[in-house]
C-alpha cells in the first residue's frame, strides 16, 4: 500500500550507509500491530554486526551501535509525505502512517485490484506441483481427496504469488495391484461393464476386494483351498509376465480397464475444479528408468553388484561424504532387472527438469514416503541437478473415520463421491426448508457450493502433517472453523451491499476514513491489509494451512463486525460510505481467499 514511500526511504538509507561506509544488511520490514497507528519497522542489528566484523564503526556493542545507526538514518530521512512520524527505538526504525490515510489506501488497493488483490509480482521460476495421482483400477476415496485438495490449493497459491505453475498428475497404472483387478475381471467378469463413470470406478475397487479375499491365505484353510489359492496366484503372475512382454490381449485389457479408472478421476477433478496440465504415468517411465541406471553407474553414483548376483545400488551417505547414517543405501535395479519406485521417480524428475524446465518440484505424497523422497532428492543432487535443492515433499497424514481406519484391501473405504453427494444432500435439505423463495435449480447450485466447500475446508483446516478424523457433521457446521462459516461471512457482506443498493454504486474509493474507527473496523482493516503477505507466506512455505487459517480469521472478524457495527443505519453519510467500502473490501478479500482454497463463494445461503 505504501510501496513508493517505502522505496524512497530505503533509497535514502542505502545512500546514507554507502556515504558513511556502513555495510548495510538486507532491510527486512515487519508490520507494527495497531496501537493508535499502523506502521512498519526494520532493524539494524545485522548491519551493526557486519560493521563490527569488518572492523569499522564506533566499536560500540551491537545493540548500542544498532540504535546509533537507527538515529542517524532517521535524521537523514527527514519528513516523507504519507508517513506521519518516524521513530528510532532500541535499534529499530519505526515508520508510522496516518490512520485515515492507511485505511483509505487499503480500501483503494482492494477495490482497484478486485480479483487480483494480493497477487504477487511475477517470479522468474517455474514450479511443478505433482498431486491427484491415485493408483488406477481402484476408486477415488476420501484420502485421495486430501492429496488432491492440498495439491490444488498449493498450486493456486504459488501461481497467485507470481510463479509460473504447472499442475501434474502421476497415477500409478502399473504393478501387482493393477494386475490383480485385471486378473479377476478376466477370469470372472469378462465383458461386463457397469453404466456410469463413478459406478465403473467403484466396481473395480470391489473387484480388488474380492480378488484379495481369493488370493489371501485363510485361517484353517484345507489343502485343496491352498492349492486353489496358489493356482490363482500363478494365473495372476502369469498375466503380469504377459503384460511385461507386451502381450497384445493383456495390454488391451489393461488399457480398457485403466481408462475406466481415469474417467472417474477426471470426473472428480472436474467436480473440484482441478485442471491438470501434464499427465505422467508410471508405465511410461518404466523403460526410461532402466536407461538412467546405466548413466548413474557410468557416473560412479550407482554401484553394479549384478555380476556377484546382487542389485544396482546407491550408497547415498557414502557418496555424499556423510559420516552418520541419514539416507542409507538404496536399490535402483533388482538383480532380475526390474525397477523400483525410486528408479521411476528419478526418471520422472529428469523428465521434469529436461523437458519442462522446472526450477522447483513439489511432491504431494503421504508422509510414509518421506525417506523415499529424501533419498530421491539426494541422488538427484549427486547426479548434478541444481533443482534438487528445490525439490520439496509436502507430506500429509492419513484420513480416517470416527469408526476407524480405512483399508482398500478389506473394502473399508469411504468414496469421495459418496461423501460429496451426502454433504450436498444434507445442505439441500436445510436449504429447501429455509430458502423456499430461491428457485430449486439455484438451491441445488448453492448446496453444491456449500457441500463441496465444507468437504474441501475440512481437508485444509488441519496441519498437513497431522492425521484427520473426518466427521461430516463437523465439516457441515455453520459455526466454528468450517467452510460454511467462511462462506457465510461472504454472504453477509453481500447482503449488506445488496440492501445498500444505489448507495454502493455511489461510493468512491476516495471516501475519507477520518473519523474515530471502532475496534472491529480496525481489526478488519488490519487483517485485509495482511492478505498479500499471507499469500506470499503460504506460497513460500508451501503451507495451504496458512491461507486456510487466514480465511477463518478474516471471516471471524467480519462476523464480529457485522454484529457490532452499524453500516446502513449510520446517519453520517461519510461514515456510512466508508463502512460500505470496508464491507466491499472484506467481501472481495474473502472471495479471493476462498478461491485460493478451491472453495466457491455463494451469493446467498
Amino acid at each position: 500500500m505504501f510501496e513508493k514511500e517505502q522505496q524512497l526511504i530505503e533509497t535514502k538509507i542505502k545512500e546514507f550507509c554507502t556515504a558513511n561506509d556502513i555495510p548495510l544488511a538486507e532491510l527486512k520490514w515487519q508490520p507494527i500491530p495497531f496501537s493508535g497507528e499502523w506502521g512498519l519497522a526494520t532493524a539494524f542489528f545485522q548491519t551493526a554486526a557486519n560493521e563490527a566484523r569488518a572492523g569499522r564503526g564506533s566499536k560500540a556493542p551491537v545493540p548500542q551501535r544498532a540504535q546509533e545507526i537507527a538515529e542517524l538514518v532517521k535524521a537523514q530521512i527527514g519528513s516523507v509525505a504519507g508517513i506521519s512520524r518516524i521513530d528510532a527505538v532500541k535499534g529499530y526504525l519505526n515508520l508510522y502512517y496516518s490512520t485515515a490515510e492507511y485505511a483509505r489506501r487499503v480500501m483503494e488497493e482492494v477495490l482497484a485490484s478486485r480479483a487480483d488483490f494480493g497477487r504477487g509480482a511475477k517470479k522468474n521460476e517455474r514450479v511443478m506441483v505433482e498431486y491427484a495421482q491415485p493408483n488406477t483400477h481402484h476408486s477415488f476415496h476420501i484420502g485421495h481427496a486430501r492429496n488432491t485438495i492440498l495439491g490444488e490449493v498449493l498450486a493456486r497459491l504459488v501461481e497467485f504469488a507470481g510463479f509460473e505453475t504447472i499442475r501434474a498428475s502421476y497415477p500409478g497404472d502399473l504393478g501387482l495391484g493393477v494386475i490383480t483387478v485385471m486378473w479377476i475381471y478376466d477370469k470372472l467378469y469378462k465383458g461386463q461393464e457397469p453404466e456410469g463413470v463413478h459406478e465403473r470406478g467403484q466396481w473395480l475397487a470391489n473387484l480388488y476386494v474380492e480378488a484379495t479375499s481369493m488370493l489371501e491365505k485363510q485361517e484353517n484353510e484345507t489343502p485343496e483351498q491352498t492349492a486353489q489359492r496358489e493356482a490363482y496366484d500363478a494365473e495372476r503372475r502369469e498375466m503380469y509376465r504377459r503384460w511385461d512382454t507386451g502381450d497384445t490381449y493383456v495390454r488391451e485389457l489393461w488399457r480398457t480397464t485403466r481408462e475406466w479408472s481415469l474417467e472417474e478421476l477426471r470426473a472428480v477433478l472436474h467436480m473440484l475444479d482441478v485442471k491438470m496440465d501434464v499427465w505422467f504415468y508410471e508405465s511410461e517411465v518404466d523403460e526410461a528408468s532402466k536407461t538412467i541406471v546405466d548413466e548413474l553407474i557410468a557416473k560412479d553414483i550407482a554401484t553394479d553388484e549384478r555380476p556377484q548376483g546382487g542389485a544396482v545400488i546407491v550408497k547415498i551417505d557414502e557418496k555424499l561424504g556423510l559420516t552418520k547414517e541419514k539416507y542409507r543405501t538404496n536399490v535402483l535395479l533388482r538383480s532380475d532387472g526390474t525397477t523400483l519406485y525410486l528408479t521411476k521417480d528419478l526418471a520422472l524428475a529428469k523428465m521434469k527438469f529436461d523437458q519442462y524446465h522446472v526450477d522447483r518440484s513439489i511432491y504431494v505424497v503421504d508422509v510414509r514416503q518421506s525417506l523415499h523422497l529424501q533419498q530421491a532428492f539426494a541422488i538427484l543432487k549427486l547426479w548434478g541437478f541444481p533443482q534438487a535443492g528445490k525439490c520439496y515433499h509436502l507430506g500429509y497424514g492419513f484420513v480416517s473415520l470416527p469408526e476407524g481406519a480405512m483399508s482398500a484391501r478389506r473394502g473399508r473405504v469411504v468414496l469421495f463421491k459418496d461423501v460429496a453427494d451426502e454433504a450436498v444432500r444434507r445442505v439441500l435439505a436445510v436449504e429447501s426448508q429455509k430458502s423456499g423463495d430461491i428457485p430449486a435449480s439455484e438451491r441445488e447450485k448453492i448446496a453444491n457450493q456449500i457441500g463441496l466447500g465444507a468437504l474441501v475446508y475440512s481437508m485444509l483446516s488441519v496441519d498437513n502433517n497431522k492425521d484427520i478424523v473426518f466427521d461430516i457433521n463437523e465439516a457441515l457446521s455453520f459455526d466454528g472453523r468450517t467452510g460454511p462459516y467462511i462462506q457465510n461471512a461472504y454472504v453477509r457482506a453481500n447482503s449488506i451491499l445488496k440492501k445498500a443498493g444505489k448507495q454502493v454504486a455511489g461510493t468512491q474509493v476516495s471516501t475519507s476514513f477520518d473519523y474515530e474507527l471502532t475496534k472491529h473496523e480496525i481489526e478488519l482493516i488490519e487483517l485485509i491489509s495482511r492478505f498479500p503477505q499471507t499469500v506470499e507466506q503460504a506460497a513460500n512455505e508451501y503451507r495451504p494451512l496458512v491461507m486456510a487459517a487466514y480465511a477463518y480469521d478474516l471471516a471471524n472478524i467480519f462476523h464480529s463486525f457485522y454484529h457490532a457495527v452499524n453500516v446502513l443505519q449510520t446517519e453520517d453519510e461519510k461514515i456510512q460510505n466508508a463502512r460500505l467500502q470496508l464491507v466491499m473490501a472484506a467481501k472481495q478479500t474473502i472471495e479471493n481467499a476462498l478461491r485460493l482454497l478451491d472453495i466457491q463463494a455463494p451469493e446467498v445461503m
